[in-house]
């Protein structure tokens, strides 16, 4: 397999000088004719799928490499972390770099000068790397602003700041007795030691049950704070509570963007909520969005939320302004429209401004989607009415129900046919064409269909417009306007 230089050589021609000189002829010929190899390489540096495993000579990727600020290096053979610091080590000004689909194991052990003060964005897409190596990441890129995790099958969050919480990171474990209890005390106020009980695991989670132990302390890692990180993408992983994603947002804290689709979160709701009440502490205590409080952007589509409980939650994210919430659960158990979905979603959203992707929520369209929630609530039980409707009462006040009003046409009037000096009023269905109309006047008037004229005449524009003739065999009566009162005339064509 090729290193990153020999790719570099296939791709741009950027043989070692030395070389090109001896066989200049040929590869002239073949690979530049005309124009010389490149000295370096351009700033964007896309090499994914190329099969590479290793970084090649340093010396020729220094020379290369030292203006390249964006690299893609997706879907290689890269596997040890020592090549890929190898590569970084040799592109000082890189911003960008997307490592998604190499699997890369073993130690996150950088070389003693090792420096990353220019990255900024790092993609980490489906290469199941480990939560002790992403830790180890984090602590050697200061400057690091964006971070993708996305599809790393990671069923739970094992970094955090904070000690291990047993009452909420393992919900539903018990532990033996009493004298478990107090080890596990002790155990909790060893904040900085890493168990090294080999027993578990450090990627299995605990299963109900299991007692509380050393290998399960382990698996937690307390870690500092990454203030810097402001978007966080972590689409397609198998996290279910809540409670995980809460650790992000401690790690990440001044986080903006949060991309979870494909999730299968189930709610929203802290897990300390549902015993609070026993506990006598307040049911907001800890509440959603305690540790998103600069949270503008949230994509939740395609998890396994059902209850509009979890929008409510959403409505409390202090800065939270777009979110994307399609393929719920929740929207299948709705009878209502998509529009009625939106504008129930926006009345419940005071502070969204963009909802699924698409226009920014105007004043009259927020106001429409408010009265339209006061209606759809005001004649349901009081205990089936959200808080905020009481909200919106305060804001608009109590509204009248909407006149139901039907503005189909009615189904049969009464029309005067007349033919030559004979009328004659009879009710007919508004809903039968002019064809099928002709038919049934053959026997009034004994004129075949084919060789029948009708002329419409409307009783209010008589004087003005005159009689209009019915051309068209399959168009609708109805849509002549025609009403109780007015005439058809019948006549043969010569």
């Amino acid at each position: 397999m090729p290193s990153l230089v020999e790719a570099l050589e296939q791709k741009y021609g950027l043989a070692n000088l030395d070389i090109q000189t001896q066989h200049e002829e040929s590869l002239v010929s073949i690979f530049v004719p005309k124009l010389p190899p490149r000295k370096s390489v351009p700033e964007l540096l896309v090499l994914n799928d190329c099969n590479i495993d290793k970084a090649g000579e340093s010396e020729v990727l220094r020379k290369k490499c030292s203006t390249v600020k964006e690299l893609d290096l997706a879907q290689n053979k890269l596997e040890q972390w020592g090549e890929v610091f190898g590569i970084l080590t040799n592109m000082p000004r890189v911003e960008f770099v997307n490592l998604s689909l190499n699997r890369l194991g073993g130690p996150v052990a950088p070389p003693r000068e090792f420096a990353m003060t220019r990255l900024r964005s790092l993609v980490l897409n489906n290469t199941r790397l480990d939560w002790e190596n992403v830790e180890s990441l984090l602590n050697l890129l200061p400057m690091l602003e964006e971070l993708h995790l996305s599809l790393n099958d990671y069923k739970q969050v094992l970094i955090d700041t904070i000690e291990d919480d047993f009452s909420e990171s393992l919900e539903g474990i018990q532990l033996n007795d009493d004298e478990e209890d107090e080890e596990a005390t002790e155990e909790d106020e060893m904040a900085n030691q890493v168990c090294t009980c080999g027993s578990k695991s450090k990627k299995d989670p605990p299963t109900a049950g299991a007692v509380r132990t050393d290998s399960v302390c382990s698996m937690y890692k307390k870690t500092n704070a990454h203030e810097g990180v402001r978007k966080l993408h972590f689409t397609g992983n198998p996290v279910t509570q809540w409670l995980e994603i809460c650790r992000l947002g401690r790690v990440f804290p001044n986080l903006e963007s949060l991309v979870l689709a494909d999730c299968p979160i189930k709610s929203l709701e802290y897990p300390n909520t549902a015993t609070s009440a026993q506990q006598g502490n307040d049911n907001n205590s800890d509440p959603a969005h305690a540790h998103f409080q600069n949270l503008t952007f949230l994509n939740l589509s395609n998890s396994d939320i059902q209850t509009w409980d979890d929008i409510d939650r959403l409505a409390r994210f202090p800065k939270l302004k777009n979110l994307r919430v399609q393929n719920w659960p929740l929207w299948d158990k709705c009878d209502s429209t998509e529009h009625e979905r939106r504008q129930l979603l926006i009345a419940r959203l005071p502070k969204v401004q963009t909802l699924n992707g698409g226009g920014v929520v105007g004043a009259e369209e927020r106001e429409d989607a408010e009265r339209a929630f006061i209606r759809y609530y005001m004649d349901k039980p009081e205990s089936d009415r959200p808080e905020r409707y009481a909200e919106l009462i305060s804001i608009h006040g109590k509204l009248d129900p909407l006149v139901n009003i039907d503005l189909r046409p009615e189904k049969r009037v009464k029309v005067t046919f007349t033919y030559g000096d004979t009328s004659e009023v009879r009710s007919v269905d508004v809903y039968r064409t002019v064809f099928d109309l002709k038919t049934r006047l053959e026997r009034l008037v004994s004129i075949p269909a084919a060789k029948m004229r009708l002329y419409y005449v409307d009783q209010e524009l008589r004087d003005l417009q005159g009689p209009e003739e019915m051309k068209y065999p399959h168009k609708q009566l109805y849509s002549y306007n025609i009403r109780s009162g007015d005439e058809i005339i019948i006549d043969r064509k010569h």
